[in-house]
């Protein structure tokens, strides 16, 4: 067991397997110390728990909750390319989708989920840039949508 892997079971949690890809990509891919994943969407044992717009059809909390759902697939890919999440020296940058209702401004607060989970795992090699973006609809109708850089040794 890592010392990652304790922290996570500490907070509850389990890295799931890696999602498959829905479309012609791959999970995540490393240029020189730096791990680049796909978007990941909040997929819960191959299955998406909640679709439709955020401030419309999901209320902003669950969406939060959705977001956090993200990274742990997210850190699936980042483990599957550099074999141990113990590798993770930085989180760099966090950027997040909301499938928006027009009227919802609240996307920070939505991508919150995912930073303050990353925050919660790495300490403050958590702490990291971030992009939070409203948009008309994401891939199979998904609420949230998730995607970061991570820099290893």
């Amino acid at each position: 067991m890592s010392v990652l892997d304790d922290r996570l079971a500490e907070l509850g949690l389990t890295i799931p397997e890696v999602a498959a890809p829905v479309a012609a990509y791959v999970p995540a891919v490393v240029s020189g110390h730096l791990v680049y994943t796909s978007g990941q969407l909040p997929f819960v044992a191959g299955t998406l728990p909640e679709t439709g717009k955020v401030g419309a059809a999901v209320a902003p909390e669950r969406a939060r909750e959705l977001a956090a759902i993200c990274v742990l697939n997210g850190l699936a890919a980042v483990r599957s390319v550099i074999g141990s999440l113990d590798r993770v020296t930085r989180i760099v940058k966090v950027v997040g989708f909301v499938a928006s209702d027009p009227a919802f401004t609240g996307q920070p607060g939505v991508i919150n989920g995912a930073s303050e989970l990353l925050g919660d795992i790495f300490g403050d090699a958590g702490r990291h840039a971030r992009s939070a973006v409203g948009v008309a609809v994401l891939p199979l109708d998904s609420p949230v949508e998730v995607e970061f850089i991570i820099e290893f040794a």
